[in-house]
């Protein structure tokens, strides 16, 4: 048991089921579906987490009804072709000891795609907009409306029979439950609109519904927006209300539900949808709040999601009893160990989620694949797990001590290799220490730190304020050699006249010089943080500011929920001129000149007392005669791009090592030995 976390690992009943502590992987979909079942992957997904030390899994969603497909690759519970994935994944799951709940689910009018690309079809309480996806419902009818709560029966209990210990009706974030409660969503007349207590019926019914299917010795649960946090949403009274009605209901003489999952946030606006999966603009645990007026009203367990990073955050919530369970998922994505290290009080051991949003809800918004900037094996599991050993130890030197060169000395010394990683740089991390220095990106950072804390781990010789030299390489004398060396600032071609102030992202960054008073253009070639980051600094320092960038929009290539926060901060600021498909292309003594990306239009810029340019840069390259060593070349060294390539091309390399999938392979000096030589 742990020292430091005693009330963490303190196991909890709920229902017929006893979970061996507080820690939840909740309900998150992982575009791993096959075909609409669950398939090899997503069981080895959820197993990863099971045997990671995880108390409860929630698996995703899962549509009740045939009305119920939000997207393409949504999970389907509507016929008797579902059972063996369930039984799969239930019997991965408990071969380590989880439990494991399944979630019922409806969109109504949250719907996300269409067929093969055409324009969402949604059903609805009524046929109000909404206003994300740019949806307009159909009415349900009310025999439709019973058909569906029919169909989170049926449901229910198939995925019940199939060895699921719980089921989870989602009633958050604007779905259909919560829809037909909302009467700004709901204007039916019929009985299931009007009244409050016509309003709640629908969710009431199908709880009933789901209790009578399973009986009384299968969990249910509902999870639920404690406060949907947008314009026009439900706020925490109204919510609080309702829950205190489910809390009293029955069915057969049984309580329909025997927990409250409690989350934030609405999905139908950009502003409440960011609190779906937060990024790290929120602050951590902020949601406990809201859990602990739960707790206020009922004697059922209650858990709360809201970016619970770190085991510390969870003991703190449960110990001040603001909740019974900690929703730590993101943290289970970044690292499927962090329960048995944190069991074990090795918490300086844990990879800690830095809250990007890139390779987790960014990788679903795309329709690709779950994973991790800082751990691509997440949604990879049969791809790299478990760790190969090398049969025979060899020599590598990694040249480059940013993600992608830290990633393959990691990976490459826990495979067996001796690895030496060299760093020019006094410190490791690269460009990542720059992203750190933007606003509301200081956990960014994080990632640096846990890179650089696993290569020390697993015995890699660091060297920093070490280039490659060809002394260097003579002193290793490498097998193989990985190239890292990460790439460098660029500045595009431009007419500079009159002695104009032109500075490159970069070296404002590492530099932050003092700006001569007046406006400041910042233009950026790719939409991402960097442009938007500076642009948000200067503005909240006071500066007024254009922010040009060559996208459609600012921060177009960040995820939406982190970008939605970061623009909606620059829009309050009152600073902030956007320009957006321009280019920079000349600027001189007080004007920069902006060239359309769609046309021959120029724009002018006036009254500009400085430049700031983030460019695309390029890449850096080695001119070293490495002999007869195989040589490997990877993250911006390859072609500039983001941490989350870096980081897996990083993993890629070191793997191909163990396998022998490399290219100019020499035979091996010596066997490996000892622990070394045993599978991680």
């Amino acid at each position: 048991m742990s020292q430091l976390f005693p009330h963490l690992f303190d196991p909890i009943t709920i229902g017929s089921s006893t979970i061996r502590n507080r820690i939840v992987s909740s309900g998150h979909d992982t575009v791993l579906d096959d075909h609409g079942h669950i398939g090899a992957d997503l069981v080895a997904y959820h197993e990863a987490r099971a045997k990671g030390g995880a108390g409860l899994i929630v698996l995703q969603v899962s549509g009740v009804h045939e009305t119920a497909r939000y997207t393409s690759h949504v999970l389907m519970a509507t016929d008797e072709s579902s059972i063996p994935g369930y039984q799969n994944v239930a019997e991965a799951v408990h071969r380590h000891g989880a439990t494991i709940f399944a979630q019922l689910f409806h969109p109504g009018r949250e719907v996300m795609d269409g067929e093969r690309g055409m324009a969402p079809r949604a059903k609805a309480p009524s046929d109000e907009p909404q206003e994300r996806f740019k949806v307009v419902p159909e009415t349900l009818t009310t025999a439709e409306v019973r058909d569906i709560i029919a169909g989170y029966g049926h449901a229910a209990k198939r995925i019940a029979d199939s060895g699921i210990d719980g089921v989870e009706i989602v009633a958050s974030h604007g779905y259909l439950p919560i829809q037909f409660f909302n009467p700004a969503v709901n204007t039916r007349t019929d009985d299931y609109g009007g009244s409050p207590e016509n309003r709640r019926r629908f969710l009431a019914e199908a709880a009933q519904t789901v209790r009578q299917s399973v009986g009384p010795d299968v969990v249910v649960g509902v999870r639920i927006s404690g406060e949907e946090k947008t314009e026009d949403g439900l706020v925490a009274t109204e919510i609080l209300d309702l829950i205190e009605h489910l809390d009293t209901l029955t069915a057969d003489g049984v309580d329909c539900l025997d927990y409250f999952s409690i989350t934030a946030g609405d999905s139908s606006t950009l502003q409440g949808a960011v609190h779906i999966v937060p990024s790290m603009q929120i602050d951590p645990g902020y949601a406990a709040n809201l859990s602990e007026q739960v707790k206020k009203i009922t004697d059922k367990t209650v858990m709360v999601a809201g970016r619970i990073n770190q085991p510390h955050e969870a003991e703190t919530a449960i110990a001040e009893g603001r909740t019974d369970m900690a929703i730590m998922t993101r943290a289970m994505i970044c690292d499927p160990e962090i329960a048995n290290k944190s069991r074990a009080d090795r918490v300086d051991e844990i990879r800690a989620c830095i809250g990007c949003n890139q390779a987790c809800i960014g990788h679903f918004q795309q329709g690709v694949p779950i994973s991790c900037i800082q751990y691509p094996e997440s949604g990879r599991e049969l791809t790299f797990l478990p760790r190969p050993t090398v049969r025979t130890r060899d020599r590598v030197l990694v040249i480059g001590g940013g993600p992608a060169g830290l990633k393959a000395a990691a990976i490459a010394a826990e495979q067996g290799d001796d690895v030496v990683l060299c760093e020019k740089e006094p410190h490791l991390g690269g460009a990542v220490l720059l992203a750190q220095e933007l606003p509301y990106r200081s956990e960014f950072g994080g990632a640096a730190t846990n890179l650089t804390a696993e290569a020390a781990r697993a015995g890699v010789d660091i060297r920093t304020s070490a280039p490659a030299t060809q002394n260097l390489i003579a002193e290793v004398a490498p097998d193989h050699v990985i190239i890292a060396t990460g790439a460098e600032q660029r500045m595009p071609a431009l007419e500079v006249a009159d002695d104009a102030l032109v500075i490159g992202a970069r070296d404002y960054l590492r530099e932050t010089p003092d700006l001569p008073p007046g406006r400041v253009l910042v233009t950026d070639w790719k939409g991402d943080w960097i442009g938007l980051g500076i642009a948000l600094r200067l503005a909240e320092a006071g500066r007024h500011v254009v922010l040009a960038t060559a996208a459609n929009f600012a921060g177009a290539a960040i995820q939406q929920y982190t970008r939605t926060l970061l623009v909606a901060q620059a829009l309050r600021t009152g600073r902030f001129e956007f320009v957006n498909d321009a280019r920079l292309v000349g600027v001189d003594a007080d004007t920069g000149y902006l060239q359309s990306t769609l046309c021959e239009v120029v724009h002018e810029v006036d009254d500009v007392a400085a430049t700031i340019v983030s460019g695309a840069p390029r890449s850096v390259t080695v001119d070293l005669d490495f002999g007869a060593a195989s040589v490997t070349v990877i993250g911006d060294a390859l072609a500039p791009r983001t941490v989350e390539e870096a980081v897996y091309e990083g993993l890629t390399a070191a793997t191909q090592l163990a396998t022998g999938e490399r290219a100019g392979h020499r035979p091996p000096r010596e066997p490996a030995t000892g622990e070394q030589a045993v599978s991680s």
